[in-house]
């Protein structure tokens, strides 16, 4: 591989920012950007490091989700979830202070400052069913879809509050961005039919 000279690793780093989004220092640095040039961007104020290891354009434009852009990054296994996910699609007034992550049942625990999350971990077909990938600010994110994310807040509703829970199910049916098959199927997946049932015929009964 020619080695690539101070000027072009900036160059590089800036025009892979600007298709990717944030990215991890190791990602950066496989493609050709030493630590020593994103430094020195840093310095300069051409990137801005957002988190121990990511880095993104200091002018870049930020959505309000980007915390779960960098959550992607930072936990490229886990998949936004629960009340996190639920403010994402909209079916939730809540304001989660920490991006709400789930991670396999073996899967190493992240440990990073910033941004915070709640880590809750799910078994391994739980973490797969039901997984959309939204850009958001060019990254790639794992989210659970509005039916699946309302079925896990009815199956971690002693962490989420059994009102959350409920404001998530009127919500999906009301805005008819989940139709109630689909929560009977993941409900029945993930074994929280029988909780979840009396709860979703009272809401349909109700009209949403």
């Amino acid at each position: 591989m020619a080695r690539i000279g101070r000027k072009s690793q900036g160059d590089r780093a800036v025009e892979l920012l600007e298709q990717n989004g944030a990215m991890r220092r190791s990602e950066l640095s496989d493609a050709g950007v030493h630590p020593q040039a994103l430094a020195r961007l840093v310095e300069d104020r051409i990137l801005i490091r957002v988190a121990r290891g990511l880095y993104q354009l200091a002018d870049a434009e930020i959505t309000a989700p980007h915390g779960l852009a960098e959550v992607a990054k930072l936990v490229p296994k886990g998949v936004v979830c629960l009340v996190s996910a639920l403010q994402f699609h909209e079916l939730s007034l809540q304001m989660p202070s920490r991006v709400w992550v789930a991670i396999g049942t073996k899967a190493r625990k992240p440990k990073f400052e910033y941004p915070a999350i709640r880590v809750v971990r799910f078994g391994g077909r739980a973490l797969s069913l039901g997984v959309q990938v939204h850009r958001i600010d060019g990254v790639a994110v794992p989210i659970f879809n509005p039916a699946k994310t309302v079925v896990d807040c009815f199956r971690f509703r002693k962490h989420v509050g059994l009102d959350v829970a409920l404001e998530g199910l009127h919500g999906v049916l009301r805005s008819e961005k989940a139709k109630p098959a689909e929560i009977v199927q993941y409900a029945r997946d993930t074994r929280i039919w029988s909780v979840l049932r009396p709860y979703l015929e009272a809401v349909v009964a109700d009209g949403a």
